[in-house]
Protein backbone atom coordinates (compact mmCIF):
# COMPACT_ATOMS: atom_id res chain seq x y z
CA UNK A 1 0.00 0.00 0.00
CA UNK A 2 1.59 3.35 -0.85
CA UNK A 3 -0.12 5.03 2.15
CA UNK A 4 1.85 8.26 1.58
CA UNK A 5 0.59 8.57 -2.20
CA UNK A 6 -2.84 8.12 -0.53
CA UNK A 7 -1.96 11.32 1.66
CA UNK A 8 -0.46 13.48 -1.36
CA UNK A 9 -4.37 12.72 -2.78
CA UNK A 10 -6.00 13.80 0.52
CA UNK A 11 -3.75 16.75 0.81
CA UNK A 12 -4.59 17.99 -3.00
CA UNK A 13 -7.85 17.19 -2.17
CA UNK A 14 -8.33 19.23 1.00
CA UNK A 15 -6.77 22.39 -0.80
CA UNK A 16 -9.32 21.85 -3.52
CA UNK A 17 -11.83 21.97 -1.26
CA UNK A 18 -10.58 24.96 0.30
CA UNK A 19 -10.82 26.75 -2.86
CA UNK A 20 -14.05 25.88 -3.55
CA UNK A 21 -15.13 27.01 -0.37
CA UNK A 22 -14.09 30.48 -1.52
CA UNK A 23 -17.31 30.76 -3.85
CA UNK A 24 -19.61 30.61 -1.24
CA UNK A 25 -17.51 32.89 1.34
CA UNK A 26 -17.98 35.30 -1.96
CA UNK A 27 -21.26 34.97 -2.28
CA UNK A 28 -22.01 35.62 1.84
CA UNK A 29 -20.17 38.73 1.35
CA UNK A 30 -21.82 40.19 -1.31
CA UNK A 31 -25.39 39.40 0.92
CA UNK A 32 -23.44 40.99 3.86
CA UNK A 33 -23.84 37.67 6.04
CA UNK A 34 -21.14 36.81 8.52
CA UNK A 35 -18.48 34.32 6.94
CA UNK A 36 -16.51 33.49 9.36
CA UNK A 37 -17.79 29.62 9.57
CA UNK A 38 -16.39 29.52 5.62
CA UNK A 39 -13.17 31.36 6.56
CA UNK A 40 -12.57 29.33 9.64
CA UNK A 41 -13.12 25.66 7.31
CA UNK A 42 -10.86 27.73 4.58
CA UNK A 43 -8.10 27.77 7.11
CA UNK A 44 -8.31 24.37 8.76
CA UNK A 45 -8.56 22.58 5.30
CA UNK A 46 -5.64 24.27 3.18
CA UNK A 47 -3.56 23.66 6.37
CA UNK A 48 -4.05 20.23 6.17
CA UNK A 49 -4.18 20.19 2.72
CA UNK A 50 -0.27 21.78 3.40
CA UNK A 51 0.67 19.31 6.01
CA UNK A 52 -0.32 16.57 4.38
CA UNK A 53 1.80 17.16 0.95
CA UNK A 54 4.78 18.81 2.21
CA UNK A 55 5.23 16.64 4.95
CA UNK A 56 4.34 13.14 3.51
CA UNK A 57 6.50 13.27 0.13
CA UNK A 58 5.85 9.67 -1.79
CA UNK A 59 8.60 7.78 -3.20
CA UNK A 60 6.36 6.39 -5.96
CA UNK A 61 3.06 7.91 -8.06
CA UNK A 62 2.18 4.84 -8.71
CA UNK A 63 -1.54 4.13 -7.92
CA UNK A 64 -2.54 0.05 -8.37
CA UNK A 65 -6.26 -0.53 -7.56
CA UNK A 66 -5.92 -0.67 -3.83
CA UNK A 67 -4.77 2.77 -3.58
CA UNK A 68 -7.10 3.52 -6.08
CA UNK A 69 -10.77 2.68 -4.39
CA UNK A 70 -8.57 3.28 -0.32
CA UNK A 71 -7.69 6.72 -1.86
CA UNK A 72 -11.76 7.28 -3.20
CA UNK A 73 -13.01 5.98 -0.14
CA UNK A 74 -11.12 8.64 2.36
CA UNK A 75 -11.65 11.52 -0.11
CA UNK A 76 -15.18 11.17 -0.04
CA UNK A 77 -15.25 10.65 3.65
CA UNK A 78 -13.22 13.74 4.84
CA UNK A 79 -15.16 15.59 2.13
CA UNK A 80 -18.19 14.78 4.10
CA UNK A 81 -17.07 15.68 7.35
CA UNK A 82 -14.70 18.80 6.88
CA UNK A 83 -17.42 19.77 4.54
CA UNK A 84 -19.71 20.30 7.26
CA UNK A 85 -17.98 22.76 9.22
CA UNK A 86 -19.24 25.67 7.65
CA UNK A 87 -22.96 25.17 8.29
CA UNK A 88 -22.25 23.89 11.80
CA UNK A 89 -19.99 26.82 12.24
CA UNK A 90 -22.66 29.74 10.32
CA UNK A 91 -25.10 28.41 12.91
CA UNK A 92 -27.27 27.39 9.47
CA UNK A 93 -26.60 23.67 10.91
CA UNK A 94 -26.38 23.61 14.78
CA UNK A 95 -25.88 19.80 14.98
CA UNK A 96 -22.79 18.79 13.54
CA UNK A 97 -24.25 14.86 12.45
CA UNK A 98 -27.12 16.52 11.04
CA UNK A 99 -24.94 18.64 9.13
CA UNK A 100 -22.10 16.10 7.99
CA UNK A 101 -25.64 14.16 6.57
CA UNK A 102 -26.72 17.09 4.49
CA UNK A 103 -23.10 17.59 3.33
CA UNK A 104 -22.81 13.78 2.53
CA UNK A 105 -26.36 14.12 1.03
CA UNK A 106 -25.21 16.37 -1.03
CA UNK A 107 -21.94 15.09 -1.88
CA UNK A 108 -23.18 11.75 -3.29
CA UNK A 109 -26.08 13.98 -4.77
CA UNK A 110 -28.53 11.53 -2.69
CA UNK A 111 -31.22 15.12 -2.30
CA UNK A 112 -31.93 13.61 1.41
CA UNK A 113 -32.65 16.33 4.02
CA UNK A 114 -33.22 17.22 7.57
CA UNK A 115 -34.12 20.96 6.84
CA UNK A 116 -37.40 21.68 7.63
CA UNK A 117 -36.94 25.21 6.02
CA UNK A 118 -33.89 25.63 3.40
CA UNK A 119 -35.09 28.86 2.69
CA UNK A 120 -34.21 29.88 6.63
CA UNK A 121 -30.57 28.67 5.23
CA UNK A 122 -27.83 31.72 4.72
CA UNK A 123 -27.46 32.46 1.23
CA UNK A 124 -24.15 30.92 1.38
CA UNK A 125 -24.87 28.05 3.11
CA UNK A 126 -27.68 27.22 0.68
CA UNK A 127 -25.05 28.12 -1.89
CA UNK A 128 -22.56 25.57 -0.39
CA UNK A 129 -25.15 22.77 0.13
CA UNK A 130 -26.48 23.11 -3.71
CA UNK A 131 -22.90 23.17 -5.00
CA UNK A 132 -21.78 19.69 -3.46
CA UNK A 133 -24.39 18.00 -5.61
CA UNK A 134 -22.38 19.83 -8.74
CA UNK A 135 -18.72 18.89 -7.61
CA UNK A 136 -20.11 15.18 -6.37
CA UNK A 137 -22.25 14.62 -9.36
CA UNK A 138 -19.17 13.84 -11.92
CA UNK A 139 -16.81 12.91 -9.34
CA UNK A 140 -14.20 15.42 -7.18
CA UNK A 141 -11.39 12.85 -7.85
CA UNK A 142 -11.84 13.20 -11.17
CA UNK A 143 -12.14 16.71 -11.41
CA UNK A 144 -8.52 16.92 -10.03
CA UNK A 145 -7.24 14.05 -12.83
CA UNK A 146 -8.83 17.15 -15.51
CA UNK A 147 -6.65 19.78 -13.98
CA UNK A 148 -3.91 18.49 -12.67
CA UNK A 149 -1.28 15.43 -13.14
CA UNK A 150 -1.84 12.34 -10.58
CA UNK A 151 -0.52 8.93 -10.41
CA UNK A 152 0.43 8.64 -13.80
CA UNK A 153 -1.68 7.14 -16.45
CA UNK A 154 -2.47 4.50 -13.75
CA UNK A 155 -4.42 6.92 -12.19
CA UNK A 156 -7.69 5.26 -14.21
CA UNK A 157 -7.96 3.34 -11.02
CA UNK A 158 -9.28 6.43 -9.55
CA UNK A 159 -11.77 6.83 -12.32
CA UNK A 160 -12.74 3.10 -12.33
CA UNK A 161 -13.65 3.76 -8.30
CA UNK A 162 -15.58 7.00 -8.36
CA UNK A 163 -17.52 7.31 -11.58
CA UNK A 164 -21.07 4.78 -11.39
CA UNK A 165 -21.17 2.02 -13.43
CA UNK A 166 -19.88 -1.42 -13.74
CA UNK A 167 -17.10 -0.56 -16.03
CA UNK A 168 -15.05 2.37 -16.78
CA UNK A 169 -13.24 2.74 -20.20
CA UNK A 170 -10.89 5.67 -21.55
CA UNK A 171 -12.52 7.89 -24.16
CA UNK A 172 -8.78 8.48 -25.32
CA UNK A 173 -5.81 6.65 -24.57
CA UNK A 174 -4.61 8.62 -21.30
CA UNK A 175 -6.62 8.72 -18.25
CA UNK A 176 -6.15 12.58 -17.74
CA UNK A 177 -7.23 13.60 -21.18
CA UNK A 178 -10.29 11.35 -20.47
CA UNK A 179 -11.29 13.64 -17.70
CA UNK A 180 -11.05 16.52 -18.84
CA UNK A 181 -13.11 15.44 -21.87
CA UNK A 182 -15.98 14.48 -19.49
CA UNK A 183 -15.47 17.79 -17.58
CA UNK A 184 -16.42 19.66 -20.21
CA UNK A 185 -19.40 17.90 -21.28
CA UNK A 186 -20.28 18.27 -17.39
CA UNK A 187 -19.74 21.85 -17.78
CA UNK A 188 -21.21 22.64 -21.29
CA UNK A 189 -24.50 20.99 -20.30
CA UNK A 190 -24.76 23.20 -16.77
CA UNK A 191 -24.15 26.31 -18.51
CA UNK A 192 -27.10 25.59 -20.85
CA UNK A 193 -29.28 24.39 -18.49
CA UNK A 194 -28.57 27.42 -16.46
CA UNK A 195 -29.46 30.01 -19.63
CA UNK A 196 -32.60 27.97 -20.17
CA UNK A 197 -33.55 28.75 -16.18
CA UNK A 198 -33.29 31.75 -16.72
CA UNK A 199 -35.36 32.26 -19.46
CA UNK A 200 -38.02 30.78 -17.36
CA UNK A 201 -38.35 33.67 -14.83
CA UNK A 202 -36.19 32.18 -12.98
CA UNK A 203 -33.32 34.49 -10.95
CA UNK A 204 -29.27 33.94 -12.06
CA UNK A 205 -28.36 32.46 -8.78
CA UNK A 206 -31.41 30.55 -8.64
CA UNK A 207 -31.00 29.19 -12.31
CA UNK A 208 -27.45 28.25 -11.55
CA UNK A 209 -27.91 26.65 -8.35
CA UNK A 210 -31.00 24.52 -9.60
CA UNK A 211 -28.44 23.35 -12.85
CA UNK A 212 -25.97 22.10 -10.21
CA UNK A 213 -28.63 20.47 -8.48
CA UNK A 214 -29.69 19.11 -12.00
CA UNK A 215 -26.38 18.08 -13.14
CA UNK A 216 -25.56 15.94 -10.11
CA UNK A 217 -28.95 14.43 -10.04
CA UNK A 218 -28.80 15.53 -6.46
CA UNK A 219 -32.36 17.14 -6.01
CA UNK A 220 -31.55 20.24 -3.70
CA UNK A 221 -33.48 23.38 -4.31
CA UNK A 222 -33.21 26.65 -3.03
CA UNK A 223 -37.18 26.44 -2.10
CA UNK A 224 -39.03 24.14 0.49
CA UNK A 225 -41.45 23.38 -1.83
CA UNK A 226 -38.77 22.12 -4.50
CA UNK A 227 -39.40 22.89 -7.93
CA UNK A 228 -42.96 22.44 -6.89
CA UNK A 229 -42.79 26.29 -6.05
CA UNK A 230 -41.98 27.81 -9.26
CA UNK A 231 -45.48 25.76 -10.67
CA UNK A 232 -44.23 26.79 -14.00
CA UNK A 233 -44.56 23.78 -16.60
CA UNK A 234 -41.46 25.34 -18.99
CA UNK A 235 -39.12 25.15 -16.04
CA UNK A 236 -40.25 21.99 -15.42
CA UNK A 237 -39.95 20.70 -18.88
CA UNK A 238 -36.40 22.14 -19.06
CA UNK A 239 -35.31 20.30 -15.63
CA UNK A 240 -37.13 17.38 -16.70
CA UNK A 241 -34.94 17.18 -19.75
CA UNK A 242 -31.73 17.89 -18.37
CA UNK A 243 -32.28 15.15 -15.95
CA UNK A 244 -32.68 12.68 -18.85
CA UNK A 245 -29.48 14.10 -20.60
CA UNK A 246 -27.64 14.00 -16.89
CA UNK A 247 -29.42 9.97 -16.66
CA UNK A 248 -27.19 8.89 -19.78
CA UNK A 249 -24.23 7.65 -20.66
CA UNK A 250 -21.59 10.19 -21.06
CA UNK A 251 -19.48 8.49 -23.46
CA UNK A 252 -22.38 8.67 -25.86
CA UNK A 253 -21.85 12.50 -25.77
CA UNK A 254 -18.17 11.70 -26.81
CA UNK A 255 -19.17 9.90 -29.80
CA UNK A 256 -21.88 12.67 -30.89
CA UNK A 257 -18.91 15.02 -30.53
CA UNK A 258 -16.45 13.32 -32.88
CA UNK A 259 -19.14 12.79 -35.42
CA UNK A 260 -20.25 9.21 -34.47
CA UNK A 261 -24.06 9.69 -33.56
CA UNK A 262 -24.78 6.42 -34.95
CA UNK A 263 -23.03 4.60 -32.92
CA UNK A 264 -24.05 6.14 -30.03
CA UNK A 265 -27.54 6.00 -31.11
CA UNK A 266 -27.46 1.79 -31.28
CA UNK A 267 -27.01 1.91 -27.84
CA UNK A 268 -28.76 -0.97 -26.13
CA UNK A 269 -28.49 0.90 -22.93
CA UNK A 270 -29.90 4.01 -24.37
CA UNK A 271 -32.83 1.92 -26.01
CA UNK A 272 -33.88 0.16 -22.62
CA UNK A 273 -33.45 3.74 -21.00
CA UNK A 274 -36.13 5.62 -23.34
CA UNK A 275 -38.39 2.71 -23.30
CA UNK A 276 -38.33 2.73 -19.86
CA UNK A 277 -39.14 6.51 -19.35
CA UNK A 278 -41.83 6.19 -22.11
CA UNK A 279 -43.93 3.69 -21.10
CA UNK A 280 -43.33 4.73 -17.20
CA UNK A 281 -44.59 8.36 -18.28
CA UNK A 282 -47.88 6.74 -20.09
CA UNK A 283 -48.82 4.19 -17.11
CA UNK A 284 -48.83 6.95 -14.72
CA UNK A 285 -50.31 9.66 -17.33
CA UNK A 286 -53.09 6.97 -17.36
CA UNK A 287 -53.26 6.51 -13.67
CA UNK A 288 -53.31 10.14 -12.57
CA UNK A 289 -55.33 11.34 -15.18
CA UNK A 290 -58.90 10.91 -12.51
CA UNK A 291 -56.99 13.40 -9.81
CA UNK A 292 -56.10 15.71 -11.98
CA UNK A 293 -58.53 15.46 -15.12
CA UNK A 294 -56.62 17.32 -17.93
CA UNK A 295 -54.45 14.88 -19.58
CA UNK A 296 -52.02 17.67 -20.42
CA UNK A 297 -51.64 17.88 -16.64
CA UNK A 298 -51.18 14.48 -15.82
CA UNK A 299 -48.46 13.99 -18.37
CA UNK A 300 -46.68 16.73 -16.80
CA UNK A 301 -46.55 15.57 -13.77
CA UNK A 302 -45.88 12.04 -14.69
CA UNK A 303 -42.60 13.31 -17.12
CA UNK A 304 -41.34 15.38 -14.47
CA UNK A 305 -41.95 12.41 -11.43
CA UNK A 306 -40.39 9.85 -14.12
CA UNK A 307 -37.28 11.53 -14.94
CA UNK A 308 -36.94 12.87 -11.90
CA UNK A 309 -37.01 9.05 -10.05
CA UNK A 310 -35.11 7.58 -12.68
CA UNK A 311 -32.14 9.90 -12.50
CA UNK A 312 -32.09 9.79 -8.86
CA UNK A 313 -32.64 13.28 -8.54
CA UNK A 314 -35.36 13.29 -6.10
CA UNK A 315 -36.56 17.25 -6.91
CA UNK A 316 -40.77 17.73 -6.37
CA UNK A 317 -43.66 19.17 -7.60
CA UNK A 318 -46.35 17.11 -6.37
CA UNK A 319 -46.60 14.29 -3.34
CA UNK A 320 -46.81 11.02 -5.21
CA UNK A 321 -47.50 9.31 -1.71
CA UNK A 322 -51.08 10.38 -2.74
CA UNK A 323 -51.53 8.61 -5.85
CA UNK A 324 -52.60 5.17 -6.48
CA UNK A 325 -50.54 2.33 -5.17
CA UNK A 326 -49.46 0.25 -8.15
CA UNK A 327 -47.80 3.86 -8.77
CA UNK A 328 -46.10 4.12 -5.80
CA UNK A 329 -44.58 1.05 -6.50
CA UNK A 330 -43.87 1.58 -10.12
CA UNK A 331 -41.81 4.83 -9.25
CA UNK A 332 -39.97 2.54 -6.11
CA UNK A 333 -38.75 -0.02 -8.85
CA UNK A 334 -37.34 3.31 -10.49
CA UNK A 335 -35.53 4.01 -8.01
CA UNK A 336 -33.65 0.72 -8.13
CA UNK A 337 -32.96 0.54 -11.60
CA UNK A 338 -31.46 4.37 -11.55
CA UNK A 339 -29.56 6.24 -14.35
CA UNK A 340 -27.49 4.75 -17.44
CA UNK A 341 -24.02 3.56 -16.18
CA UNK A 342 -21.21 6.78 -16.63
CA UNK A 343 -24.20 9.56 -15.98
CA UNK A 344 -24.30 11.16 -12.52
CA UNK A 345 -27.61 9.26 -11.54
CA UNK A 346 -27.36 6.93 -8.86
CA UNK A 347 -29.56 3.26 -8.19
CA UNK A 348 -28.10 0.16 -9.39
CA UNK A 349 -27.62 1.38 -13.06
CA UNK A 350 -29.55 0.23 -15.95
CA UNK A 351 -26.71 -1.33 -17.39
CA UNK A 352 -26.34 -3.53 -14.51
CA UNK A 353 -30.47 -4.77 -14.49
CA UNK A 354 -29.97 -5.37 -18.15
CA UNK A 355 -27.56 -7.55 -17.28
CA UNK A 356 -29.24 -9.52 -14.31
CA UNK A 357 -32.30 -10.19 -16.51
CA UNK A 358 -30.41 -11.26 -19.31
CA UNK A 359 -28.53 -13.34 -17.28
CA UNK A 360 -30.87 -15.10 -15.81
CA UNK A 361 -32.95 -15.60 -19.13
CA UNK A 362 -29.65 -17.71 -20.41
CA UNK A 363 -29.45 -19.78 -17.22
CA UNK A 364 -33.89 -20.69 -17.56
CA UNK A 365 -32.71 -21.21 -21.10
CA UNK A 366 -29.65 -23.27 -20.57
CA UNK A 367 -32.53 -25.27 -17.37
CA UNK A 368 -34.23 -25.90 -20.02
CA UNK A 369 -32.07 -27.47 -23.10
CA UNK A 370 -28.61 -28.07 -20.99
CA UNK A 371 -27.11 -28.98 -24.24
CA UNK A 372 -27.49 -25.17 -26.18
CA UNK A 373 -24.90 -22.42 -26.15
CA UNK A 374 -26.90 -19.74 -24.30
CA UNK A 375 -24.97 -16.53 -24.36
CA UNK A 376 -25.06 -12.87 -23.18
CA UNK A 377 -24.35 -10.18 -25.02
CA UNK A 378 -24.60 -6.45 -24.97
CA UNK A 379 -24.01 -3.84 -27.83
CA UNK A 380 -23.48 -7.02 -29.76
CA UNK A 381 -20.58 -8.26 -27.90
CA UNK A 382 -20.35 -11.50 -25.71
CA UNK A 383 -20.28 -10.22 -22.13
CA UNK A 384 -17.97 -13.11 -20.18
CA UNK A 385 -18.84 -14.27 -17.32
CA UNK A 386 -16.56 -12.76 -15.47
CA UNK A 387 -18.52 -9.65 -15.98
CA UNK A 388 -21.85 -11.33 -15.23
CA UNK A 389 -20.68 -12.69 -11.33
CA UNK A 390 -19.22 -9.53 -10.72
CA UNK A 391 -22.60 -7.89 -11.60
CA UNK A 392 -24.40 -10.79 -9.63
CA UNK A 393 -21.89 -9.88 -6.71
CA UNK A 394 -22.50 -6.34 -6.56
CA UNK A 395 -26.39 -7.11 -6.58
CA UNK A 396 -26.13 -9.12 -3.49
CA UNK A 397 -23.91 -6.50 -1.60
CA UNK A 398 -26.56 -3.79 -2.95
CA UNK A 399 -29.93 -6.08 -1.35
CA UNK A 400 -27.50 -7.01 2.06
CA UNK A 401 -26.16 -3.04 2.74
CA UNK A 402 -29.84 -1.92 1.69
CA UNK A 403 -31.64 -4.30 3.66
CA UNK A 404 -29.14 -4.06 6.82
CA UNK A 405 -29.64 0.24 6.41
CA UNK A 406 -33.27 -0.89 6.84
CA UNK A 407 -32.93 -3.05 9.71
CA UNK A 408 -30.78 -0.86 11.89
CA UNK A 409 -32.77 2.32 11.55
CA UNK A 410 -36.47 0.63 11.96
CA UNK A 411 -35.20 0.61 15.72
CA UNK A 412 -36.76 4.75 15.51
CA UNK A 413 -40.01 2.95 15.34
CA UNK A 414 -41.31 4.26 11.80
CA UNK A 415 -43.09 2.31 9.24
CA UNK A 416 -41.76 -0.45 6.93
CA UNK A 417 -42.49 2.39 4.23
CA UNK A 418 -40.70 4.95 5.52
CA UNK A 419 -37.39 2.00 6.60
CA UNK A 420 -37.04 0.64 3.37
CA UNK A 421 -37.80 3.70 1.08
CA UNK A 422 -35.58 5.88 3.28
CA UNK A 423 -32.77 2.70 3.50
CA UNK A 424 -33.63 2.70 -0.43
CA UNK A 425 -33.13 6.70 -1.51
CA UNK A 426 -29.88 6.67 0.25
CA UNK A 427 -28.31 3.02 -1.34
CA UNK A 428 -29.73 4.53 -4.79
CA UNK A 429 -28.82 8.18 -4.08
CA UNK A 430 -32.18 9.74 -4.80
CA UNK A 431 -33.75 11.95 -2.17
CA UNK A 432 -37.43 10.83 -1.43
CA UNK A 433 -39.12 8.27 -0.13
CA UNK A 434 -42.34 6.69 0.99
CA UNK A 435 -44.77 7.55 3.81
CA UNK A 436 -42.96 9.76 6.30
CA UNK A 437 -40.34 10.85 3.75
CA UNK A 438 -42.20 11.55 0.25
CA UNK A 439 -41.84 15.09 -0.97
CA UNK A 440 -43.33 16.27 1.64
CA UNK A 441 -41.48 15.03 4.22
CA UNK A 442 -38.34 15.34 5.70
CA UNK A 443 -34.94 12.82 7.45
CA UNK A 444 -35.65 15.10 10.13
CA UNK A 445 -37.04 12.21 12.05
CA UNK A 446 -34.63 10.10 12.46
CA UNK A 447 -32.45 9.47 15.46
CA UNK A 448 -28.68 10.55 15.24
CA UNK A 449 -27.66 6.81 15.11
CA UNK A 450 -29.95 6.20 12.01
CA UNK A 451 -28.69 9.18 10.66
CA UNK A 452 -25.19 8.14 10.67
CA UNK A 453 -25.75 4.80 9.37
CA UNK A 454 -27.82 6.58 6.71
CA UNK A 455 -24.59 8.78 5.54
CA UNK A 456 -22.58 5.59 5.80
CA UNK A 457 -25.10 3.76 3.21
CA UNK A 458 -25.21 7.11 1.41
CA UNK A 459 -21.62 7.00 0.73
CA UNK A 460 -21.22 3.00 -0.26
CA UNK A 461 -24.48 4.32 -2.66
CA UNK A 462 -22.26 6.77 -4.74
CA UNK A 463 -19.22 5.17 -4.42
CA UNK A 464 -21.21 1.97 -5.47
CA UNK A 465 -20.02 -0.58 -2.18
CA UNK A 466 -16.26 -1.04 -3.12
CA UNK A 467 -13.97 2.63 -2.21
CA UNK A 468 -15.86 2.23 1.37
CA UNK A 469 -15.53 -1.40 2.04
CA UNK A 470 -12.43 -2.00 1.05
CA UNK A 471 -11.48 0.41 4.08
CA UNK A 472 -12.17 -2.03 6.48
CA UNK A 473 -10.40 -4.69 4.79
CA UNK A 474 -7.13 -5.80 7.10
CA UNK A 475 -5.23 -6.77 3.77
CA UNK A 476 -6.10 -3.49 1.94
CA UNK A 477 -3.62 -1.68 4.72
CA UNK A 478 -0.35 -4.10 4.37
CA UNK A 479 2.51 -2.95 2.68
CA UNK A 480 2.93 -5.89 0.05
Amino acid sequence: MNGRMIARILGTVLLLLAAFLLLPLIVGLICGENVLGFGLTIALSGALGLVLLLCLKPESTAIYAREGFAAVGLVWIVLSLVGALPLVLSGDIPSYIDAVFEVASGFTTTGASVLPDVEALSRSGQFWRIFTHWLGGMGVLVFVMAVMPLGGDRSMHIMRAEIPGPTVGKLVPRARKTAMILYLIYLGLTLAETVLLLFGGMSFYEALLHAFASAGTGGFSTRAASIGAFDSAYIEGVIGVFLILFGTNFNLYYLVLIGRTKDALKSEELHWYWGILIASMAAITVGIRPIYGSLATSFRHAFFNVTTIISTAGFGTEDFTRWPGYIQTLLVGLMFIGGCAGSTGGGLKLSRVMLLVKTALADVRKMVRPRSVSRVSMDGQRVSRETTSAVYTYFALYMLILLGCAFLISFDGYDFATNFTAALSCMSNIGPGLSLIGPAGNFGIFSDFSKIVMTITMLCGRLEIYAILILFLPSTWRKN
